[in-house]
């Protein structure tokens, strides 16, 4: 009898002890709390590259932050979001700004370079003077989370210009919120993390950022989530050292290859990208054709432009204003005729059109569909035909970063 027992107690822990290596972690729903209120800004001398009190590491005087997360691999299907808040600390202009995190298997990253362990890999006969764009052996650029581009002011100076508030503006906003899901780049965002935030402010007082990711797991079932994988292949934002403006476009097309593995489904790409200059007639202000190609075969053709600017006003407090002359025309009230009246108005430059961006909006990358691609190595191209030079002043250039997704 006590045999008996035995044996039906082992049997009944070897039971328990196979159900349970099936059952999968319940982590639940979590916010990692990344950056609160961290400056960001320029302050050569400030910084060392140890950690401050809340983790964050300050590189290029400031002008980047980094801190490591550790965030549970989740298992289950789940939904991923990303909330990031800016307001100026003392900023006046739209500044270009990237959230990013470093690919764990780069050996060389931001943090080595900085240091001056390492340096950027050069590909000079392909991309000029251009380095650290794409991958190569020992290095993966960055995978940018979001795009964004602060606007005029908002929150410092939103007190104190109440009388340059064009009608239409109930009020100044106290600082800009954006929200993008990004369920699909979760296998990158899971375990030991460095996230890092980069705003181009060549000012003391720059800015100040928060960034928070939300963890949610969908339901109680234990649905396993697809077996995805990210993978960085170009970034173009020059987030230090000798990595210039991006003009390339300007004199040829941006090559650069990629390898797909056997066994990839699904396999898509992200495109993110704008455009940039500052004058009138440059690469920022002026409509441009953006070709995406697969070895030689056209596989996307899209205009990056944003008309609805003057819809991001109340974030702009500090914008440039001019006077404008126009047309309008209205009903007289004696007679009843349409008649045709000059009216001087305000314009902001932050109302301005502009390729793929306002002040003070975050950019959605695209989505490129790459279903008929066989695995082995590839050849991506992207052309710009009418971009523009950078030429003096005349800053014209692209910013632009991709990442192929697909199911094992």
């Amino acid at each position: 009898m006590k045999k008996t027992f035995l044996t039906l107690a082992l049997i009944s822990g070897m039971v328990c002890t196979a159900h349970a290596k099936k059952k999968l972690p319940a982590y639940g729903s979590r916010t990692e709390t990344v950056f609160n209120e961290t400056k960001i800004h320029f302050a050569p001398g400030k910084y060392t590259a140890e950690p401050d009190s809340d983790g964050v590491i300050h590189l290029v005087d400031g002008r980047i932050i980094l801190k490591k997360i550790s965030v549970p691999e989740y298992r289950k299907d789940m939904n991923i979001n990303l909330y990031v808040t800016v307001k100026s600390d003392g900023d006046r202009w739209d500044k270009s700004g990237s959230l990013f995190v470093i690919p764990e298997e780069s050996v060389v990253n931001l943090l080595n370079i900085a240091s001056g362990e390492q340096a950027f890999p050069a590909d000079a006969d392909r991309h000029e003077k251009l380095v650290g764009i794409v991958s190569s052996d020992a290095y993966k650029p960055n995978l940018e989370l979001m795009r964004f581009m602060t606007p005029f002011g908002v929150g410092y100076y939103s007190n104190d210009t109440l009388k340059r508030k064009p009608i239409f503006v109930d009020g100044w906003a106290e600082d800009v919120k954006w929200h993008q899901n990004i369920t699909d780049l979760r296998s990158r965002i899971q375990g030991d993390v460095w996230v890092g935030a980069w705003i181009d402010s060549w000012t003391g007082e720059g800015y100040k950022i928060s960034v928070d990711i939300d963890y949610n797991e969908l339901g109680y079932n234990e649905t396993i989530q697809p077996n995805s994988h990210v993978e960085p292949i170009l970034n173009t934002v020059y987030y230090m050292g000798p990595q210039g403006h991006p003009d390339i476009f300007a004199r040829k097309d941006l090559e650069f290859d990629i390898e797909i593995p056997s066994g990839a489904k699904n396999v898509r790409m992200k495109y993110i990208v704008t455009g940039h200059g500052g004058h009138s007639g440059g690469d920022e202000f002026r409509p441009k054709e953006n070709i995406i190609r697969v070895d030689g075969e056209e596989v996307y053709r899209f205009t990056p432009w944003r008309t609805d600017c003057a819809t991001f006003r109340r974030y702009n407090p500090s914008t440039a204003v001019w006077r404008i002359d126009r047309e309008e025309e209205y009903r007289d009230r004696e007679t009843g005729e349409m008649k045709t009246r000059t009216v001087n108005e305000p314009l902001g430059s932050s109302d301005l059109s502009r390729s793929n961006w306002c002040p003070g909006s975050d950019v959605v990358p695209e989505t490129i569909e790459l279903k008929n691609i066989k695995p082995g190595k590839h050849t991506v191209s992207v052309s710009i035909p009418t971009a523009a030079p950078a030429e003096g002043d005349k800053l014209n250039h692209w910013l632009m970063s991709a990442y192929l997704i697909w199911e094992n």
